[in-house]
């Protein structure tokens, strides 16, 4: 039995297909789900067929770049994760064509216990030209981009993205288990050095998790979200929330957009953890201390209220950032690093 599985369902909003979603659900800070939203896209049509079907038309939009694909032995029961010691991880990736991992996915699809095959993120624009302009969503994004996920039965572990994410469910059925960020603590987060693919993962096996090793996963679960995405239905996934994500059919397609509401000059906040590395988690504790005093006062403050002695004239980067700002901190980080 799955871990979560007590956990309070998704709040699901009522949005008609072609409908764009409010301001307000673009940038809430809780997930969402919309049944049926992409109902009308041809992929989805297709998949109501079969997902050969499906497969098929996907493939029309292929033209032969090759792809990384993870595959794994059927040991690994479809967990994309570490080996025993976390030296290295239990399946290996491999080059190969799109049109040819559609093959073996057909191939795979009766075999009882099969290995798993999976293709995570590949951008549509680049490798399926032509999908974006058939498949559009009904508003505007900034700097969004588009990728599928394919494969068959499979687990990718609890992970955050910084950017917000619509995802849709094309093909198959999908099973999503959030946390919100404040979880992080009781999420027990793998190496961020060695990664599966790039962002740090939950070491918890939310099949079976071990409360022993990992008690504070109890208090998780009870924060957690969890909804089962079918072909057309739509999940919104904000900034920084952790999610799991399972593929439960023998043939599973997902499609999402990543958008971000700062400008790509302003640079990206895990870059500023990763300095924060260098330069702060060393110091002693209590000059930790006065910096986090420092950041919550600069950084984390929710209005302008502790600048407000000062002529806003004179707030300068203290104030919101702006274009030049970004570039003008950019080049003075860019010049200290080196050194």
């Amino acid at each position: 039995m799955p871990a979560c599985n007590n956990a309070p369902p998704i709040t699901e909003v009522n949005l008609p297909a072609g409908s764009p979603p409010s301001e307000a659900l673009l940038t809430s800070d809780t997930p969402w789900v919309a049944r049926g939203y992409l109902k009308e896209w041809p992929v989805v049509q297709h998949a109501a067929e079969s997902a050969e079907k499906a497969l098929e038309y996907l493939a029309s939009f292929y033209q032969g770049r090759p792809i990384s694909a993870f595959l794994a032995e059927s040991e690994s029961k479809g967990r994309f994760f570490y080996n025993e010691d976390v030296s290295g991880f239990n399946f290996v990736q491999v080059n190969t064509r799109l049109d040819q991992v559609f093959s073996k996915l057909l191939s795979l699809e009766e075999e009882p216990d099969p290995p798993s095959l999976y293709v995570g993120s590949t951008q549509t624009s680049v490798w399926l030209p032509g999908f974006n302009e058939s498949h559009p969503l009904p508003m505007t994004l900034p700097a969004v981009m588009t990728s599928l996920w394919i494969g068959n039965q499979s687990r990718v572990a609890a992970h955050f993205d910084f950017p917000r994410n619509i995802a849709g469910c094309v093909i198959g059925q999908r099973r999503f288990t959030l946390f919100p960020p404040e979880q992080v603590a009781n999420l027990y987060v793998g190496p961020w050095d060695l990664t599966p693919a790039g962002q740090p993962i939950s070491m918890v096996d939310f099949e079976n998790p071990d409360y022993e090793q990992f008690p504070r996963f109890a208090e998780a679960e009870r924060h957690a979200f969890v909804t089962t995405l079918q072909p057309g239905d739509v999940i919104y996934i904000p900034n920084m929330w952790w999610h799991q994500v399972e593929s439960l059919s023998a043939i599973n397609g997902l499609v999402n957009f990543w958008w971000q509401e700062t400008p790509g000059v302003y640079g990206s906040p895990t870059e500023a953890l990763k300095h924060a590395f260098l330069s702060i988690r060393s110091l002693p504790l209590h000059q930790r201390n006065a910096l986090k005093s420092m950041f919550d006062h600069y950084v984390f403050a929710e209005d302008t209220q502790h600048l407000e002695h000062l002529p806003e004239a004179s707030w300068g980067r203290l104030d919101k950032v702006s274009d030049s700002l970004a570039r003008q901190l950019r080049a003075e980080l860019t010049n200290s690093l080196k050194r």
